[in-house]
């Protein structure tokens, strides 16, 4: 059984810090992609307060397909270059977005999602995936979440692709 808990959620590094090693540990040995992905999004989930979605989107085809998440049921197909995810993907570059209601071509998959992050997932130099979180509060995300994302991502994605 794993007993992993955030030792302080109001000291950003630190949370990210216990993050990054919980999903070190956890998917360090395990070969099995979407295992590791299921068992990320849900540190992701258990780590950090104000979210109503954290999950993968994988690629697949050339569009992102949904993958292992925490939340309410969600879009299953984003094409490249549409929405929050679609832009995380055709640009590679971290999407912060205080409020999705003013991002041009926001896909709606929750109606309570204020403010998104989306995380490009790259192995090797190719794109294979996203990782998006969604909150009900607006500008819940900053660029401390994004570093800390970003560095989280970076350790897990050869283990996830």
């Amino acid at each position: 059984m794993y007993d992993f808990a955030p030792t302080d959620t109001a000291d950003k590094a630190a949370l990210y810090a216990d993050l990054l090693l919980a999903a070190g540990a956890l998917t360090r040995d395990e070969p099995d992609h979407v295992a590791n992905m299921a068992n990320t999004a849900a540190l992701i989930w258990q780590y950090l307060p104000d979210l109503n979605w954290a999950g993968f989107y994988r690629m697949v085809d050339g569009e992102l397909v949904l993958g292992p998440f925490q939340g309410k049921p969600a879009c299953i197909r984003i094409p490249l270059g549409r929405g929050v995810c679609g832009t995380a993907a055709a640009t590679g570059q971290t999407q912060l977005v205080a409020d999705v209601h003013a991002f041009p071509g926001h896909i709606a998959c929750d109606a309570a999602s204020a403010s998104e992050i989306v995380v490009p997932v790259m192995v090797d130099g190719q794109l294979i995936g996203v990782l998006d979180l969604d909150s009900p509060r607006p500008a819940r995300f900053d660029s401390d979440d994004a570093r800390g994302l970003e560095a989280l991502i970076a350790r897990v994605a050869p283990r996830i692709g």
